[in-house]
């Protein structure tokens, strides 16, 4: 074999996990932030209200209370799409580096 041809030792293996663990833990931790941002500035919700939404959109379940607004409601649709899409990028960056492995 050559030398591009062998397995990443262990060590690689679970450091490219770790690193792509943590990109993906910081972009959720900022889309978390714009979603609270966005229910607490287009809806009467404090942070942990926010927060609860955001969460709950973030993480495909759907909000706990409706936005009333126009305003509101085009906010939780367009986050709750890119939430959607956000995601599935996510679930393949974190499973990059085993399928990497596999082939």
């Amino acid at each position: 074999m050559k030398g591009r041809d062998r397995l990443a030792t262990r060590a690689v293996f679970v450091a490219r996990l770790w690193g792509n663990g943590v990109w993906a833990a910081a972009i959720i931790v900022i889309a978390l932030a714009v979603g609270m941002a966005g229910y607490m500035g287009f809806g009467p919700m404090g942070p942990a209200q926010g927060f609860a939404n955001a969460a709950m959109i973030l993480s495909g379940m759907g909000p706990l209370n409706p936005l009333l607004t126009d305003g509101g409601k085009i906010f939780a649709a367009l986050y709750a799409i890119a939430s959607g899409v956000l995601l599935i990028g996510l679930a393949g960056l974190i499973m990059l580096p085993i399928f990497h492995r596999f082939l």
